[in-house]
C-alpha cells in the first residue's frame, strides 16, 4: 500500500491516470488531489476535477493549487483538451466539495500529517510540487519519490525539444528535478508508446458506466490527436500512476535532470548526463519503454473493476 497525492490539470489523460489509481484501493491510498493551471486555467481544471470526482461518487478530499507558473503567463492547450479542457463527455451537474486549503497548503498538511511516506504523483506543469518544497523543505524527509508526466529526452511536444508541462513551468521543473528526492521521470520517450488503440477505444462503448465515460473522454482525445500526427491515443499521465502499480512494465535509466530555463528556442528542455563518466548523482528514473498490452490491461482492468462497483 502507497500513500499518494495526485497534482493534476485534467484534461483527459490526467482523467484516466484518476481513474485508474481509485480503481486500485488495495494498491494505492489516495490521500487527496490538487490541482494546477496547464491543461487550461486554474478555474476549468478544477471544475472539471469536480465533475470527474462526483461523477465516479469519490470521497477524495480536493484542493486547487497555483493559477500561474512561478515566473510566467499561463499557456494552456485548448488545441489538444477542448475550451473546458476536458471536452467530449457530457457531466450531469453533480458537485464536490473543493478544501478551503491552498494546494501547495493542503499538500504540506497532508504529507506531515501521515504516518507513513508519501508519494506525489505529478500529472501537469509543477509549479505546486515546486513550491512545496521551496517553502517547506522539511516534507522532503516524508516525501517517499515523485513519479511524474513530463519531458523528453529524445524530443517536445508543445516546441520541438519542450515537453508541455515542462514549457509552461521549466523553472518550477528545475526546482523538482533537482530537489535530490528520487524521481520516476514519465516524459514522451515512453508516454507516446503507451497507447490505447482506436479498436481498443471503441471496445469501451456501453461495457459500463465507467467504460462509457472513458470511451467519450477517449474519443475526443484520439480525434483531437489526429492534428499531431497519432491515430491511437497515447495516455501520457497514465503512465505515472501505472509506474506505481506495475513497474516491472517498464524500463528505463537513471539520470540527473536539468531544464533550460531560458527564453531560448530550447525553453523547457529535459536533459541529463548519461555518460559512463557522469557523476553518481543520478535521482532520476528516466522511463524509456512500456509493455503496451499490459498497460492497456491495466487500464481495463480497472474500469471492470469501476463499473462492477
Amino acid at each position: 500500500m502507497k500513500n499518494i497525492l495526485i497534482d493534476c490539470d485534467p484534461g483527459h489523460d490526467d482523467a484516466l491516470a484518476i481513474i485508474v489509481a481509485l480503481a486500485n484501493p488495495q494498491k494505492l491510498n489516495l490521500l487527496g488531489i490538487t490541482t494546477i493551471g496547464g491543461n487550461q486555467t486554474i478555474t476549468k481544471v478544477t471544475e472539471n476535477a469536480k465533475k470527474l470526482l462526483g461523477f465516479l461518487k469519490a470521497k477524495v478530499p480536493l484542493a486547487a493549487g497555483q493559477s500561474n507558473p512561478l515566473k510566467r503567463s499561463l499557456k494552456t492547450a485548448p488545441e489538444a483538451h477542448g475550451d473546458t479542457g476536458m471536452d467530449g463527455p457530457f457531466f450531469d451537474g453533480t458537485t464536490y466539495p473543493l478544501s478551503d486549503l491552498s494546494g501547495v497548503d493542503f499538500l504540506y498538511e497532508k504529507i506531515m500529517a501521515s504516518e507513513e511516506t508519501v508519494t506525489i504523483v505529478a500529472l501537469g506543469p509543477l509549479t505546486n510540487i515546486a513550491l512545496l518544497l521551496t517553502n517547506h523543505p522539511e516534507v522532503k524527509g516524508k516525501i517517499d519519490k515523485i513519479s511524474l508526466m513530463g519531458g523528453g529526452i529524445d524530443h517536445g511536444n508543445y516546441t520541438e525539444l519542450a515537453e508541455f508541462n515542462i514549457y509552461v513551468d521549466p523553472e518550477a521543473a528545475e526546482i523538482v528535478f533537482q530537489s535530490g528526492l528520487p524521481i520516476v521521470m514519465a516524459g514522451l520517450d515512453v508516454t507516446e508508446k503507451a497507447e490505447i488503440t482506436v479498436a481498443e477505444i471503441k471496445a469501451l462503448q456501453g461495457k459500463g458506466r465507467v467504460s462509457q465515460l472513458v470511451y467519450e473522454l477517449l474519443s475526443f482525445y484520439n480525434e483531437s490527436g489526429r492534428q499531431f500526427g497519432f491515430i491511437d491515443s497515447p495516455i501520457h499521465d497514465l503512465c505515472a500512476v501505472a509506474y506505481l502499480l506495475a513497474p516491472e512494465i517498464f524500463k528505463g535509466t537513471y539520470a540527473n535532470i536539468h531544464v533550460i530555463t531560458d527564453e531560448s528556442l530550447a525553453r523547457g528542455l529535459t536533459y541529463g548526463d548519461f555518460r559512463k563518466s557522469a557523476s553518481k548523482f543520478k535521482p532520476t528514473l528516466v522511463l524509456q519503454e512500456v509493455d503496451r498490452q499490459k498497460f492497456v490491461e491495466l487500464l481495463l482492468e480497472a474500469l471492470r473493476y469501476l463499473d462492477a462497483v
